[in-house]
């Protein structure tokens, strides 16, 4: 099997020819599900955590799952009117990938206690993070394609990118395999939706003003999300990481300012 790339250090070609295949993603999903049924290693002892942490996690893993089905919802929709059939077949692996993370977090739930997933995740949703997932698929019911790519693929990912790695950094054992598994993932989302767009942008260079328009509307959907993320985690003041920037920054790759 042929070692598996970042799709950030691909060339064009090889891009084109690579990620948007199923041979591509056996190869970046193989590592970290062989031997990792719910996405962890089934020897690893879970930690302890005193009520306060375990709701702030309960909630935070609740808004997780709800950034999940909306990638699952859009991703599935967006094959109907996928401009050619690599993006068809790259979605269905995205849509795969999406149910996975969707089942791995509801399993999580389940071991800390949660007895009923969908009543916690409509009592703990993030009010922000739910209108950024009513506009995504409303520029799904729309068919348009710019736009939902944007929305799911560059930002959306950008989004959870940005959250799952700083989060596994301090997570719980359990946790923090679960969400670097998933983090792969989103790395080769990413990946699709900046070097569909960065093409489009050079042939019409004009959607650059729609696209930022759509960037300045869901920003601050975003940024409140971080905040309110970081505050169930009890990741506040000067120690906390500037998940702002780190967006902005993926963003930014394709031309979008703050």
């Amino acid at each position: 099997m042929a070692e598996w790339q970042d799709p950030h250090k691909l060339t064009e070609g090889e891009f084109l020819d690579q990620v948007h295949s199923f041979e591509f993603w056996f190869e970046a999903v193989e590592g970290y599900l062989h031997e990792r049924p719910f996405g962890f290693d089934p020897d690893t002892v879970d930690e302890e955590m005193d009520d306060r942490r375990k709701d702030g996690l309960i909630t935070t893993l609740c808004n997780y799952c709800i950034g999940e089905v909306a990638a699952l919802e859009a991703s599935s929709g967006m094959i109907s009117f996928a401009p050619d059939r690599a993006s068809q077949i790259f979605l269905s692996t995205q849509v795969v990938d999406e149910g996975r993370h969707l089942e791995v977090l509801l399993r999580r739930l389940s071991m800390l206690g949660v007895k009923d997933p969908e009543a916690e995740m409509n009592a703990r949703a993030n009010r922000s993070l739910l209108r950024f997932k009513e506009r995504l698929l409303e520029f799904v019911d729309s068919r348009d394609w710019e736009a939902a790519v944007f929305a799911q693929n560059v930002i959306l990912e950008s989004m959870e990118y940005t959250v799952f790695r700083n989060h596994a950094q301090t997570g719980d054992p359990i946790t923090r395999q679960i969400l670097q598994g998933i983090v792969t993932d989103e790395r080769r989302h990413m990946g699709f939706g900046e070097n569909d767009l960065g093409r489009r942008l050079k042939i019409a260079p004009h959607t650059h003003e729609r696209l930022d328009k759509i960037k300045r509307e869901l920003d601050s959907l975003v940024l409140t999300t971080f905040k309110q993320t970081m505050g169930e985690l009890g990741i506040e003041g000067p120690d906390a990481p500037d998940l702002a920037s780190d967006y902005l920054s993926a963003v930014a790759r394709l031309g979008f300012k703050s």
